[in-house]
């Protein structure tokens, strides 16, 4: 079987599109980290205040392949501890707490915004371990408070099990295009030498 490509994607300070708009709950995470909902609904959940409707999880994760799929093109993507700080800090900044979605949908969800942020420094002290998150150095950690009833309805059956992030990111010279190219051109051979 063939290693899959990696590509690094970064925030390049010259595209003011680069950076994250918002987090999405999401029932299969592409970092492949569920968050903690600290209610009773679940026994691996840590429980601190089930009127308080908080979860903790992991938003991104350095250095961690994300497998993506483009058209017939299979490759992994990955970010830099530099990238996950940045990101982190330019969703604080830009004021994006309150943009979240489900599944990513386009349309935002109102009443579920971040309420904590923080980069983890060292994981056996960071509050990530207290919630057996096992995050890694690195990684972007959220506290999420639920306020619609709804999603608080469906986070407790289990329906979301973890967050994704939705941004535009850069890439090192456009090296994706350039794989997907060259399988375009290898299929259109095919069907050419097949008459």
């Amino acid at each position: 079987m063939n290693e899959l490509e990696t590509f690094e994607l970064f925030i390049d300070d010259a595209r003011e599109e680069d950076g994250i708009e918002a987090i999405s709950l999401v029932e299969f995470p592409a970092i492949e980290e569920n968050f903690v909902a600290l209610s009773k609904h679940k026994v691996e959940f840590k429980t601190v205040d089930t009127e308080k409707r908080i979860i903790v999880g992991l938003a991104l994760v350095p250095d961690k392949p994300i497998y993506r799929r483009s058209g017939k093109t299979e490759y992994n993507i990955i970010f830099s501890k530099e990238t996950v700080r940045k990101a982190s800090e330019l969703y604080l900044k830009r004021l994006k707490l309150n943009n979240a979605t489900l599944e990513h949908d386009e349309k935002m969800t109102s009443g579920v915004s971040v309420i904590e942020s923080w980069i983890v420094e060292d994981p056996e002290k960071d509050k990530t371990a207290l919630y057996g998150l096992n995050a890694v150095e690195g990684a972007w950690a959220v506290t999420m408070k639920i306020d619609n009833d709804e999603v608080w309805k469906d986070v407790k059956s289990g329906k979301y099990l973890g967050l994704s992030i939705e941004g535009m990111f850069s890439d090192r010279a456009e090296d994706i295009e350039e794989v997907e190219a060259e399988n375009i051109l290898s299929e259109l051979k095919k069907l050419l030498s097949n008459g």
